[in-house]
């Protein structure tokens, strides 16, 4: 594979414990010509760990906005043709699994290539049949530039990008990274929180499955 250029955007919140290693891995890889992270109203080391492990480019976002805000600010700051999006918590990232997921769309076999981590066996199995909510996503620029800013805040981004693909018959379609794994929300903040921010997620990935839908059928997505 030739030089392309590719950007890697990793939206980060409070991601001092991992932040690191994903950066380092994004770095690494030979196919990646910048890699900028948004801290998206961090209160701990996330800029400066990212900095350090050789992010090209580091936001310091005020005040949280949330991971599509952060997603897309950082989209603003490059003009790469290929964009990968990686989650800030990962565990156990390196340069080949980012590899696995560029290739595909760098070859034009997909427009949208999305990362399955690894949660055993059966899970490898079935995951690419299960709604695809992974924050690890290659994908052709436009894909995510076609869809209207209200559908990409929060966590609703990665339905938002899955319909967009779908409702349009686009090749999109999923890798697996062998080993990867992710920092559990109970990690950070205690069980309790921690399953009120599932709760919270799961109703946006939800709400924007209806939205997205609904606005096809309106003619505006």
């Amino acid at each position: 594979m030739r030089k392309a250029k590719i950007a890697v955007i990793i939206p980060a919140f409070n991601e001092e414990e991992t932040i690191a290693g994903v950066v380092a891995a994004a770095s690494a890889s030979e196919l990646v010509s910048e890699v900028i992270v948004v801290s998206d109203g961090s209160a701990d080391k996330t800029a400066r760990l990212a900095k350090k492990n050789g992010a090209t480019q580091i936001f310091n976002l005020p005040i949280k906005k949330g991971k599509g805000a952060a997603m897309l600010h950082g989209l603003t700051h490059t003009d790469a043709e290929i964009i990968v999006f990686l989650d800030a918590d990962l565990k156990g990232f390196r340069a080949e699994h980012l590899k696995r997921l560029i290739e595909p769309v760098f070859r034009g076999e997909l427009v949208m290539s999305v990362g399955i981590r690894d949660r055993g066996k059966i899970m490898e199995k079935i995951g690419p049949y299960l709604p695809l909510i992974g924050g690890e996503r290659a994908m052709q620029r436009f894909v995510i530039e076609n869809i209207p800013d209200k559908y990409l805040k929060g966590f609703m981004i990665e339905s938002a990008l899955n319909y967009y693909c779908r409702s349009r018959e686009l090749p999109y379609g999923t890798v697996f990274l062998p080993g990867v794994k992710i920092r559990r929300k109970m990690q950070k903040v205690g069980v309790l929180k921690g399953l009120l921010q599932y709760v919270k997620m799961i109703y946006q990935i939800i709400k924007a499955m209806i939205l997205v839908r609904l606005a096809k059928m309106r003619g505006r997505f």
